[in-house]
């Protein structure tokens, strides 16, 4: 089963969008931080299985910048949804990367579970054309 990352410091919002997911997807592990995630995806048993990673676009620590960026050189292919406010981020920003789409938090739940559907069905074709590809 394909596991979503939430990296969300705030425990209220992020037991919502835990349940909103897990409800549509199955598997939502949480840590508070970048950090924690960094160590997390470290776990060759969690690698593994990671789908997706969504992320605040404020988080404690090193910064969501940064994390992206060492998270997409450690692993490219995993795609990362950054939640937002809707004019956090000017077009041609940092997250103007295949793989990492920023999603403004005012559009709501229903439209946060389609992308996150969208992105998670691009990820499983990409993981299947991969084996594909050496098998």
């Amino acid at each position: 089963m394909i596991t979503i990352l939430l990296v969300c410091d705030d425990p209220l919002q992020a037991s919502l969008m835990m349940s909103l997911l897990g409800r549509q997807f199955g598997n939502v592990c949480r840590v508070s931080d970048a950090a924690e995630a960094l160590c997390l995806i470290e776990q060759p048993d969690f690698a593994g299985k990671l789908g997706l990673v969504i992320s605040a676009h404020h988080t404690p620590g090193i910064g969501v910048s940064v994390f992206v960026a060492e998270l997409r050189t450690r692993m490219p292919r995993v795609p990362v949804l950054i939640l937002g406010p809707a004019e956090a981020v000017p077009p041609g920003s940092e997250y103007q990367d295949e793989g990492v789409v920023y999603l403004s938090r005012q559009v709501g739940g229903e439209k946060m579970l389609a992308v996150t559907g969208q992105m998670l069905s691009e990820r499983k074709s990409v993981a299947a054309e991969g084996s594909k590809s050496f098998g």
